[in-house]
């Protein structure tokens, strides 16, 4: 976790801990407090966590009792992002039992995710618990079960429901303020794997690193290329003039390519000469074919040397550096009128429309190694987990039949096409080879799991305020989702994000656990 992120949740843990500080202490109280109701509701309050189709309802009110107004603390939460629901009317309904329905309802919140409708029952019985919520965007209905409505206090303050103490308590102010989720504990379909770890690479004919052919110069070709810019196959990136060695400079250079050119015109007039007398039948054919082999010989040597003086001489002059691929320029390692030794890279070009997912399988898991069908892996800074399947977006380059010496494992090389835009060659990558048939599995979210002290842990969603921890034992993972082979039971909510700041708030459960004012 970066320095920002735990500066932010240590911030928001702060804020509440201050805010409770100078608060009461007790939801129920507070709340009467500002509807004019001084009576306790202290032990015998009721407190209900409950997940609809759109929202997440944590409800807080005390026993019902014919005639007495009872004040309701609904939070409620988005389940798209668990964030407050700024606006809508709540409707608290008391039906069933053979008595007439009774509604009370308020029209807005007293601040962002808290509504506060007053319930006065006038029938005393079991009645079924449902609080609706209306907004612009949705309705939803949270059916809460079957409560009692009470003829007397006397009678209310008998019952005393499950308290939270000892569990860890985190606010809803404080969740909606920070990155925070929770995920149901469930069965879910997924894939044998194994772990592994590797590099994001270019194919192999997708990239080029064009390096300096020997100590010397690099020239401009037009415009000098830059980086990211499109390069077609056979492109000239560039000229390169190599440094001149030993006595030559470029005096020397110019005295041998005149030197050629007048070697040349000799040998060209000696070799019309030979052609004159041969036709006469003045001298064999043979002085004829050495004189032709002298003019061939004279004109190479002038080519030659103009070659070498071309590579120091002229805007264009010098070894044209062409790329061998088409791609984009992913470095520029050059300058014009740069020097470069022999051998060091000047350029590289890789096409990143397709990349090789080149993974490391430890030599432990690498007998669970059958018959690849994809991989999912992730790179540092991106939440997203991606995935390569064979048939699909990628195919099953090859797998290893040795076992590296000193890493001790065993490769195993997926394609991939279309990648991530925010994905870089050469990225260190963390992820699971998918082998194997599916079965079906108790899975979390992979984003769930702390370590303490070693020990793979989560916590578990008590009530909408109220957590525990829970040490858990793991299986495999695939993608975004791991395998929970003991600690947990389906229908379980556990925290999916904002895991490490309830971790936090556990060490400060005294100052952060209840105490706010709603």
């Amino acid at each position: 976790m970066n320095k920002t992120l735990i500066a932010t949740l240590c911030a928001a843990l702060l804020l509440g801990a201050c805010n409770n500080a100078n608060q009461p202490h007790d939801h129920d109280k507070s709340a009467a407090a500002e509807q004019g109701h001084g009576h306790d509701h202290g032990a015998g309050g009721v407190k209900i966590t409950h997940y609809g189709d759109k929202t997440e309802l944590f409800v807080e009110f005390p026993q019902l009792v014919v005639g007495e107004e009872s004040p309701f603390a609904a939070h409620l939460s988005t389940l798209s992002d668990f964030r407050a629901l700024a606006a809508g009317k709540v409707t608290v309904i008391l039906s069933g039992n053979g008595l007439p329905e009774e509604s009370f309802s308020i029209e807005a919140p007293s601040q962002a995710g808290i509504f506060r409708p007053i319930a006065m029952p006038r029938m005393a019985g079991k009645r079924e618990l449902t609080v609706e919520v209306v907004t612009k965007d949705f309705t939803t209905r949270h059916n809460l079960g079957a409560i009692s409505v009470y003829p007397d206090r006397k009678r209310a303050e008998a019952e005393h429901p499950e308290d939270d103490e000892g569990s860890i308590g985190f606010t809803k102010e404080q969740q909606w303020k920070v990155d925070y989720a929770t995920a149901e504990v469930a069965k879910k379909v997924m894939r044998t794997s194994v772990p592994a770890s590797g590099t994001l690479i270019a194919r192999p004919d997708g990239e080029a690193l064009i390096t300096a052919p020997a100590a010397g110069t690099v020239k401009a070709s037009g415009n000098f290329p830059v980086l990211g810019q499109k390069i077609t196959k056979g492109q000239i990136l560039a000229y390169f003039a190599p440094r001149l060695g030993g006595d030559t400079d470029m005096a020397s250079l110019q005295a041998d390519a005149r030197k050629a050119k007048v070697e040349l015109d000799l040998a060209s007039r000696e070799l019309a000469r030979m052609e004159g007398l041969f036709k006469d039948e003045a001298v064999p054919e043979k002085r004829l074919l050495s004189a032709r082999a002298q003019e061939a010989s004279a004109r190479a040597t002038l080519e030659a040397a103009d070659g070498r003086l071309g590579q120091y001489s002229g805007a264009s002059g010098g070894i044209p550096l062409r790329s061998p691929v088409s791609g984009v320029l992913v470095d520029v390692r050059a300058t014009p009128g740069g020097f470069a030794q022999e051998g060091s890279t000047l350029f590289h070009v890789a096409d990143r429309r397709v990349f090789w997912l080149d993974l490391k399988v430890p030599e432990s898991d690498a007998v669970r190694l059958r018959a690849p069908t994809g991989a999912t892996f992730r790179v540092d800074g991106i939440e997203q987990a991606f995935e390569v399947s064979a048939g699909k977006n990628g195919r099953l380059i090859a797998v290893g039949g040795a076992v590296d010496t000193v890493t001790r494992t065993v490769p195993v090389v997926f394609e991939f096409s279309q990648p991530d835009e925010r994905l870089r060659i050469g990225m260190a990558i963390k992820g699971q080879v998918v082998s194997g048939s599916s079965k079906e599995v108790l899975a979390i979210p992979a984003s769930a799991v702390i370590d303490e002290a070693g020990i793979p842990s989560v916590f578990i969603l008590r009530s909408g305020e109220s957590f525990d921890r829970q040490a858990v034992r793991l299986g495999a993972r695939d993608g975004d989702w791991v395998e929970v082979i003991e600690g947990l039971e389906p229908g379980q909510r556990v925290v999916s994000r904002g895991a490490y700041l309830v971790k936090l708030a556990a060490t400060k459960s005294g100052e952060i656990g209840h105490g706010h004012a709603h």
